[in-house]
């Protein structure tokens, strides 16, 4: 592994608003919730909290830019970041405006992840874009993006997008704009991720699959002469802190099935962090092994669980990672 990681394992929170169970009544998000919840996550010592990126769906699922500028509201310490924001399905010049903007009103507290989506149709045919050109169109915009937010007059010509002599300001907050961290488990996304990113997260993958991908990752940053004070390593793990495995796995089926229209069972199985917490922390320290340096927990359940679930993971296993923090 040639990345230059950094140290420790540093924790956020995935999503704010969200309803799973079904309802004989159309779900309609409270904003009390969304504080309560980005509260809650301050309170416990979290680092950041995250929201992901569909445009239509199985379940009820809101826009991720605007969620986040009211978190940035509700809190003025944590860091904010969509994990993963669809870049293919939008033109890289509204977003640039969007997350520039969504990085000065957070006061520079921004993570940009971006991937290319693809496993749900809906969203493509919604957006018009092809779906086959979804890679190309992901790293053409990482460009464009950047150009636009560097504070000066830039032109492309792309495969894609064009445009001359355009400038975009104000520029964002953070220099150069917020860190790109990029998903994906392809090959090509892991070249695209170690050849342009500050960062790449991961989600349903094993240990050992991280820790190749890293490999993959690192060899793609290596050949671009690449040189930084760290690239960021994440992971998106589903987590239930239950009594015992079995009734964690049954939890966690039956929540991620309904989010996802699909028996989710055997994945879960696999790709989930269930049971106790010395079973979870030790899945952890695995993760932690294989090179991941920023966990972002998707605690699975009951939505009115939410609250108590985070305040145990908090109270129960972080303190059992004491030692990979010092």
């Amino acid at each position: 592994m040639t990345l230059p990681l950094a140290e420790g394992l540093t924790f956020g929170i995935q999503t704010i608003y969200r309803r799973t169970e079904p309802a004989d009544t159309p779900w309609v998000p409270n904003q009390q919730d969304g504080r309560d919840v980005v509260e809650r996550v301050e309170q416990l010592g979290f680092d950041s909290i995250w929201v992901g990126d569909h445009l239509a769906f199985a379940i009820p699922i809101l826009d991720p830019v605007v969620q986040l500028a009211q978190a940035a509201v509700f809190s003025t310490r944590l860091k904010i970041g969509t994990a993963v924001f669809l870049q293919p399905l939008r033109h890289p010049g509204p977003t640039a405006k969007q997350i520039a903007t969504l990085d000065l009103l957070s006061d520079g507290r921004l993570i940009f992840g971006m991937g290319v989506g693809g496993e749900f149709d809906s969203d493509f045919k919604v957006a018009g874009t092809p779906r086959d050109e979804r890679g190309s169109r992901l790293s053409e915009s990482i460009e464009v993006i950047r150009k636009l937010w560097s504070g000066q007059r830039v032109s492309h010509s792309g495969q894609h997008f064009s445009f001359q002599d355009i400038l975009m300001e104000p520029a964002p907050c953070q220099a150069g704009g917020p860190p790109i961290w990029l998903g994906g488990r392809s090959d090509a996304a892991l070249r695209r991720a170690g050849q342009m990113a500050d960062g790449w997260m991961s989600y349903v993958v094993t240990p050992s699959m991280y820790r190749a991908a890293l490999d993959t990752i690192g060899a793609a940053y290596q050949k671009e002469g690449r040189t930084s004070p760290y690239f960021a390593t994440a992971h998106l793990l589903y987590t239930r802190l239950d009594t015992d495995y079995e009734t964690a796995l049954g939890v966690a089926s039956q929540s991620l099935s309904v989010r996802y229209n699909m028996d989710f069972r055997r994945a879960a199985e696999r790709y989930c962090a269930l049971g106790t917490a010395e079973q979870i922390a030790e899945n952890l320290r695995a993760f932690y092994d294989a090179g991941v340096r920023y966990i972002i927990l998707d605690l699975v359940g009951p939505y009115e669980e939410r609250l108590d679930h985070m305040e145990r993971f908090a109270q129960e296993v972080l303190p059992k990672l004491s030692q990979i923090n010092g």
